[in-house]
């Protein structure tokens, strides 16, 4: 199976996509995951990435693309992938169409009302990196190691609502462009249902 997964910051999308990865035993291609390897590992890809990374630049869609029909070509990938934070933009879409056609898109819709809640009120472990909602902690510190939590810079509400906004202008018309082949599920749920709803349209593909 060639799936994309969708979902604005904060549905949720990271942790169903290790869940069906897990259970159909696929790769998760990720965006981030992508750009740390290749720059890791020192390619021409991930040098040039690199040279606009430290030039406080974007990193140009063909370089991306580059690094993205190298990752599907690996063995790996023959009995399908999931793409996760790859294509953002219709432009990366139509690159991509170029490389491979996609069986299904699953997007992960939440209200952006519970976006916000999700996000400014989620606390992390300086210590051991642990991430709790404030409605399931009884004080301000880990439950795991007595660490004081804190929040995330970028969990704040105006850096979420920026980060919603460019969602909204750049990534959210790929629903439109997907067409019929995106099959949206309803985030809001708790995570288990989410993936229940997820395997029962994996399951009749």
């Amino acid at each position: 199976m060639k799936l994309l997964i969708l979902g604005a910051p904060g549905a949720g999308k990271g942790t169903q996509a290790v869940r069906i990865c897990e259970r159909y035993a696929i790769p998760h291609i990720s965006t981030g995951d992508m750009f740390r390897e290749n720059i890791s590992k020192g390619t021409p890809l991930g040098k040039l990435a690199k040279s606009y990374i430290d030039a406080g630049k974007l990193v140009p869609d063909e370089v991306t693309l580059g690094m993205v029909k190298d990752r599907l070509s690996r063995p790996d990938c023959e009995n399908g992938f999931l793409l996760d934070g790859f294509p953002r933009t219709l432009a990366q879409a139509d690159g991509l169409k170029e490389l491979t056609a996609l069986d299904c898109v699953l997007n992960v819709d939440v209200d952006e009302a519970s976006l916000l809640s999700r996000i400014t009120r989620r606390r992390v472990c300086p210590k051991c990196a642990g991430t709790y909602h404030v409605s399931t902690l009884a004080g301000d510190t880990c439950p795991a190691c007595g660490e004081k939590l804190a929040q995330r810079a970028d969990d704040t509400e105006e850096t979420v609502k920026a980060r919603l906004d460019v969602y909204n202008a750049q990534t959210k018309p790929l629903i439109a462009y997907y067409g019929e082949q995106v099959k949206t599920v309803d985030g809001n749920l708790p995570p288990e249902k989410v993936f229940e709803a997820i395997q029962a349209v994996l399951e009749a593909l």
